[in-house]
């Protein structure tokens, strides 16, 4: 038996060490392309480019492409999106930037736009254009369900590919050349907005020559932003675009494009994405991180190792021996084994917790598994979103369950409003929090804003699916008996004796959340940035791995300060194992305002409630679910412990 466990546990770290690469695994059906006059239903010849939102890292805010009063396209077209893409806030739309394939184009005109000043509409989209230029507004372009990406070198001669390149940048009145400004020697103009109205798009194409399909494959889009002054007739040289900060006179702006096409058969069209990944110069950090989380680990484990195998089996033997006048004569947990199991107060709230928290694991640890295994890659843009709302959705039956079985083993008999505030509470503040959020977007005009059908979904998804399945797993929960105790609870409550510092409630919650922090503050880091700097996540193997260590260093520091409360004859542990480690979001929070502070750039008093309204939600659901890791791995331990203890 012993074999088969130790052949699992290699096989199980085998596949998840393997899973830190699993980079890619494609969400869409492969194109072909092929020249012009050679199309066939097997390839095609045009080339279409997609427009994305425009998000900054200076403001939570995103808009739509059309919001600038960029070129649009005559007959525009929105491709489906799913759920995961409008909660983000992804606004796909056509573009009239359209290619040929082989077909290269020099200094091509897309469209102009004239802003007159002395009118008051004119004067607005002009005001709102440098708006986005000032707060470093990038633009996200798609081809093909690859991101267009500018590729340019950093410190140490390093190449980084950005998935997106800004609408244009600002030299400010002291001369201070700001972001992409300093790019371009010739933007010296003080006071000056400098726009990037012209691009070099390289398309890179692996051939289907000696392959089992014709035609090409795209497997590369980079461009570089550029700005060109140009006149009557366009050309695409010369001084550059700039737009004074403020101006009287009438501003002509004209959009051009120039496209070549480059063929490298060495990168395969499923690993086409290597390239804006690998140039990501995280991975060296990230072995950092789970080298980190291992030895937080390491060191829980042996001194939990050391009580339970050493101090604890002294214990139930010293407890155990003949004599029992003796022994009853000493402190110790043991003296405590009549009021250990006594029911907590607030039964009903931390019941509905524990539900809330096993359907918020499971769905973490579902979509975790998935992603490290490519299916939720970037390519499929939404996946990750979509997946965990449906999860959560259809995990209802669990809540349901595990809640109405606890409420039940603590001796609670409204069994109606325990399954009402499992399928309410924490959903309701949730869904408020949102709509709060969405409304100010609504205000602002914000692509990120839902849309009123998709809140209905949502809220369909919710009461039509969720909350029957929480009635029913709580019908089967309030079917089966209560969980036995070992041992008898005594009628009159044991008195506390008097409680060092460091075993006191407060102390013990506040030291709890730790060391589960230590293991996760690093690669919570590139979570924060994926979500506020709009960098792309990736990693999902490591993010597997931490995820398993998370839930060793919750379990084992809740048993840990448990057994050390218990020694101490301290019997309140039900809150305070759930408190434990949930205190981890209090550190989280903490952190979410250290990042607000030292790497965010955000202006505006919109955006920081925004930033703050979401952060809040994901403290709730990080408190929920290591509060339920904490909790249940103590509850195991004290029936272990007390089920080996001879008790009259």
């Amino acid at each position: 038996m012993k074999a088969h466990t130790a052949l699992f546990f290699i096989f199980t770290w085998t596949v998840v060490f393997h899973c830190c690469y699993c980079f890619y695994l494609p969400g869409l059906a492969p194109v072909s392309f092929c020249e012009e006059g050679k199309s066939s239903d097997d390839c095609q010849a045009t080339i279409q480019l997609f427009v994305n939102r425009l998000d900054s890292v200076e403001s939570v805010l995103p808009y739509e492409y059309d919001a600038f009063d960029f070129c649009q396209d005559a007959h525009e077209q929105r491709p489906s999106e799913n759920l995961g893409q409008v909660l983000f806030g992804e606004r796909i739309e056509s573009s009239p930037y359209k290619f040929s394939f082989m077909k290269e184009e020099t200094c091509q005109k897309v469209c102009s736009r004239t802003y007159d000043a002395t009118k008051k509409e004119d004067r607005k989209k002009l005001y709102f254009l440098k708006k986005g230029m000032r707060l470093n507004y990038q633009h996200h372009w798609i081809v093909d369900n690859m991101p267009v990406t500018w590729c340019y070198e950093v410190d140490g001669g390093q190449k980084f590919c950005n998935p997106g390149f800004p609408i244009g940048c600002l030299v400010t009145e002291t001369g201070q050349a700001k972001d992409a400004c300093v790019i371009n020697a010739h933007f010296n103009k003080k006071n000056t907005y400098y726009i990037f109205n012209h691009v070099d798009i390289t398309l890179t194409y692996h051939s289907g020559e000696g392959e089992a399909w014709t035609g090409a494959r795209l497997v590369g889009a980079t461009l570089e932003p550029r700005s060109f002054k140009h006149g009557d007739k366009v050309s695409c040289e010369g001084e550059p675009m700039g737009i004074p900060l403020t101006s009287k006179d009438t501003t002509t702006l004209t959009y051009t494009y120039s496209v070549k096409f480059e063929k490298n058969n060495n990168i395969k069209w499923a690993s086409r994405w290597d390239y804006i990944l690998i140039s990501m110069p995280h991975t060296n950090i990230q072995w950092f991180s789970i080298m980190n989380s291992l030895v937080i680990v390491l060191f829980l484990s042996g001194m939990v190792a050391m009580i339970l195998l050493r101090t604890l089996h002294k214990d139930i033997s010293r407890y155990n021996q003949i004599d029992q006048e003796d022994s009853q004569e000493e402190s110790g947990w043991k003296q405590v084994h009549g009021d250990v199991f006594r029911s907590p107060r607030k039964g009903m709230l931390l019941s509905v917790f524990l539900g809330q928290g096993t359907q918020i694991f499971i769905m973490t640890f579902v979509t975790l598994f998935l992603a490290c295994m490519g299916f939720l890659s970037p390519a499929n843009r939404g996946a990750l979103m979509t997946c965990a709302v449906v999860l959560w959705v259809l995990l209802g039956t669990p809540a349901g369950y595990v809640s109405s079985r606890m409420y039940k083993t603590f001796g609670g008999e409204k069994w109606k409003s325990n399954v009402l505030l499992t399928a309410l509470l924490c959903p309701g503040i949730v869904f408020t929090n949102v709509f709060l959020m969405n409304l100010i977007l609504w205000v602002e005009g914000s692509s990120a804003a839902v849309p009123f059908g998709t809140l209905v979904a949502v809220l369909a998804l919710w009461f039509g699916i969720s909350v029957p399945l929480t009635f029913l797993g709580a019908y089967f929960g309030f079917k089966q008996e209560a969980i036995e105790y070992p041992v008898r609870t005594n009628q009159i409550p044991r008195q506390i004796p008097p409680q060092l510092f460091f075993t006191r409630p407060y102390a013990g919650i506040v030291m709890g959340g730790v060391l589960p922090f230590g293991c996760i503050f690093i690669q919570l880091f590139f979570i924060l940035n994926s979500i506020w700097s709009h960098q792309m996540y990736y990693m999902f193997g490591f993010l597997f791995l931490v995820f398993i260590i998370l839930i060793i260093t919750c379990s084992e520091a809740t048993v840990l300060l448990c057994y050390f409360h218990l020694c101490a004859e301290d019997y309140h542990w039900w809150w305070r194992s759930f408190l434990t480690s949930g205190f981890t979001a209090v550190y989280l929070f903490i952190y979410a305002i250290h990042y607000f502070i030292s790497k965010m750039q955000i202006t505006g008093l919109a955006s920081t409630i925004l930033y703050f309204g979401y952060t809040l939600i994901m403290v709730l659901v990080f408190f929920l679910f290591t509060g339920t890791i904490g909790f249940f791995s103590c509850f195991w331990f004290v029936r272990k412990i007390y089920s080996v203890i001879k008790v009259d």
